[in-house]
């Protein structure tokens, strides 16, 4: 009997004891319960100047194009230039038969020779007259017919020259030069085609391909918006963009010339409501060929402040509306939402919703959320620098101690 009363007394002592010990490991364990407000870092918002740009498809058009055609008709004899080839202004391309056209000339020069002689008679009769009619050896009718005689042949040699130049212009163009300096394309003729003065069809074509267009189409309300947003800060009397372009290859690789938007159409397209803007760029190894799709990347001449936050401050709403974390003057969360603009490197424009000197939530977004209290963290860099090392050695401690517990 007396030992099972010893039994139930050390029973007792040893529950006693636990629940005693279950006590103070339940008040260990709610001891965290009672921290402060959760420590964030948070950016200032601050506006700074920056220069915007505006990616637009488009299309690459040659700087001047020239179709060559015949002024003169005739047979082709000789074809000058290398298919595909650089060719100079004035460079002779074809060679139309010369010979009918050497023989006009001859004749007209052959007729102005005989007129300006019926001139020189005429023009010294006429002075002959001049003086015989002050004596009466002649009347004063005859002296009028011969200084008409003379003014009429002074005509005919004017008419003279005129068919000699119309007869040498004639006889130049059976010589097809280049109208302007380019690359010139295949040919559509060969040597012993017959050709017409003003013809439709072209022999060939040139262009030039340095500099180099871009056009680019956008609605006229498009255009507007790109006119404020890209030149806000300026005072274009002209109303054209002033903007720096970079051509985006296929490959999404840069075009390593810098051109400029220069121009914008007066008009608006009916059929389609769009306005076509055009930049010329630099080609000197003809990299670029016309008819080539490219993306304009336009860029903005002058500076214009705005707001940009890093891409990973900003959450979406259950609607997909972009949102921030703000630290308001009370220390506690706030929400906002925001209009967003383009991206620029790992930062995204801010156009509405945020204002210089708030304090905008960096991290830490998923542990917090609106009305919140929080404690903004300060930052040192000269600490936040060294910081990497001893989390490297205290992890494996951290490691090693519940390994000796197991």
């Amino acid at each position: 009997m007396k030992r099972i009363v010893k039994k139930i007394a050390v029973t007792t002592l040893i529950l006693s004891t636990g629940l005693l010990g279950a006590c103070k490991d339940g008040q260990q364990a709610q001891a965290p319960r009672a921290a402060g407000p959760m420590e964030v870092n948070v950016l200032t918002v601050t506006s700074r100047p920056t220069q915007l740009t505006i990616e637009l498809p488009g299309r690459t058009a040659a700087y001047r194009v020239a179709e060559v055609r015949p002024q003169v008709s005739g047979i082709i004899k000789k074809r000058l230039f290398t298919e595909g080839s650089e060719v100079k202004a004035g460079e002779l391309l074809y060679q139309i038969d010369p010979a009918t056209y050497q023989a006009v000339l001859a004749s007209a020069e052959a007729a102005l020779a005989r007129n300006e002689a019926q001139e020189y008679s005429s023009r010294l009769k006429a002075a002959r007259y001049a003086n015989l009619v002050k004596t009466k050896a002649v009347s004063e009718q005859e002296q009028i017919d011969a200084e008409a005689s003379w003014k009429q042949a002074q005509a005919e040699v004017a008419a003279a020259k005129a068919e000699v130049q119309r007869a040498r212009i004639n006889f130049e163009y059976t010589k097809v030069t280049a109208p302007i300096g380019g690359r010139i394309g295949k040919t559509l003729v060969s040597e012993g085609a017959l050709v017409t003065a003003q013809q439709v069809t072209a022999l060939a074509s040139i262009q030039q391909l340095d500099p180099l267009y871009v056009d680019v189409s956008q609605s006229s309300n498009e255009l507007l918006h790109l006119k404020r947003k890209l030149a806000a800060t300026q005072a274009e009397e002209n109303s054209q963009l002033k903007t720096a372009v970079r051509v985006v290859l296929d490959d999404n690789s840069l075009y390593k010339e810098v051109g400029m938007l220069k121009f914008s159409d007066p008009s608006v397209d009916l059929s389609t409501g769009t306005v076509t803007i055009r930049a010329i760029i630099g080609n000197p190894h003809q990299d670029l060929l016309p008819g080539m799709f490219v993306r304009a990347r336009l860029t903005s001449e002058q500076p214009q402040d705005a707001i940009l936050i890093p891409q990973a401050s900003i959450v979406r709403n259950n609607r997909g509306e972009a949102m921030v974390m703000l630290v308001n003057d009370k220390s506690t969360v706030e929400a906002r939402l925001i209009a967003t603009g383009q991206n620029i490197g790992d930062k995204i424009m801010v156009s509405k919703g945020l204002t210089d000197g708030e304090q905008l939530i960096v991290s830490g977004l998923q542990k917090i959320k609106p009305g919140v209290a929080v404690k903004v963290a300060t930052e040192q860099p000269e600490v936040t620098t060294a910081q990497p090392g001893p989390e490297k050695e205290t992890a494996p401690a951290e490691q090693k101690t519940p390994a000796k517990v197991n």
